[in-house]
């Protein structure tokens, strides 16, 4: 099932320019308090999502029914007024119905290009572990090169443009795990969790007599995220900083407690989502604590564990922190380097 709706994402006229540092934390800020009217007490994970957007990255969302997955996804769509595509995720799915197909018209005595759900800003991948791994894969293009090839023509995709996936990781039957090509594309991982008891009560309060996401209004729109997205890239990344990334992934790899470490990828998703970190706080510089802020909903998806950490009941969170405490933090230069 596909639905689609909002803007197109692409305007008349020219972005505007780049905004500041402080602008970005401002218009981050009035997201963050949108997106959190809908999600009740959930500000780190709101603040995860936020970072993932301005990183360019893509975000799974990885917890039990009934917490607020989906609507996380439609809160930060809504948000920014962008053109939104929510396709429920289910085993007769096929890749065509994902990224559109070719059809042949009577009248030109031609095939035409018909695009599908994922020619939009925001794509709702729900319960992304319904489908089979050939549609799952239908988004590994997309995600990495920001573009779709049918039929051997390639068709540049909206921009700004991110997947939130959802998946259930309690009811597996009739499920396919996601393939580690598939989840290394993903910038962040984040589970929301359980409210606690004010914030379930405050959600009682204010969501029985309506729903708040037919409420809300954007704070945003795409020539401004593709403006914002740009500063974001201007953030300085010093070069200790940058090791510092570099032996953090590079720690992962040499853990007794995986299978798997992270990958090069994660390195760069990593940088990415530090100075997305940095531009949250106005910053035009990367420092360590930015790292550190990241690591762990950037880098835990990544990493297999033996079977041995499995039964100890080790988390790959738990790993990644442990490497945070133990690698040296460096003090870089607040410019240069």
């Amino acid at each position: 099932m596909t639905t689609t709706s909002g803007r197109s994402g692409t305007t008349t006229g020219p972005d505007p320019e780049p905004p500041a540092l402080e602008a970005v934390a401002d218009l981050a800020t009035r997201i963050a308090a949108n997106m959190q009217r809908v999600i009740v007490g959930k500000s780190e994970v709101v603040r995860v999502a936020l970072v993932t957007m301005l990183a360019e990255g893509h975000l799974l969302v990885e917890d039990v029914p009934g917490v607020g997955k989906t609507s996380l996804a439609k809160a930060l769509a809504r948000s920014i007024d962008c053109s939104v595509s929510r396709v429920q995720f289910t085993p007769d799915l096929l890749p065509g119905d994902i990224t559109g197909m070719s059809i042949y018209n009577r009248q030109t005595a031609e095939f035409e290009f018909r695009p599908g759900p994922v020619f939009a800003n925001v794509i709702i991948a729900d319960e992304i572990n319904r489908a089979s791994p050939k549609t799952q894969s239908a988004l590994l293009e997309c995600m990495a090169e920001d573009q779709v090839t049918v039929d051997g023509a390639t068709y540049q995709l909206a921009s700004p443009f991110m997947v939130v996936a959802t998946q259930n990781p309690v009811e597996m039957d009739g499920t396919y795990p996601l393939p580690e090509a598939q989840r290394d594309r993903f910038t962040a991982r984040v589970s929301i969790g359980y409210p606690d008891p004010a914030a379930e009560l405050a959600m009682v309060d204010e969501h029985t007599a309506a729903d708040p996401l037919a409420a809300l209004g954007p704070v945003a729109d795409a020539r401004t995220v593709r403006a914002v997205i740009e500063s974001v890239r201007r953030v300085h990344v010093g070069t200790e900083v940058r090791h510092y990334c570099v032996e953090l992934v590079g720690a992962t790899r040499r853990l007794p407690e995986l299978r798997l470490g992270a990958s090069p990828r994660a390195t760069l998703h990593l940088v990415r989502a530090a100075r997305a970190q940095a531009a949250l706080a106005g910053r035009a510089f990367v420092v360590p604590d930015d790292v550190q802020a990241v690591a762990v909903p950037v880098l835990a998806h990544r990493l297999l564990l033996t079977p041995d950490a499995q039964a100890s009941r080790r988390s790959a969170a738990d790993l990644v922190r442990g490497l945070l405490g133990r690698l040296p933090v460096p003090a870089p230069a607040r410019t240069g380097g």
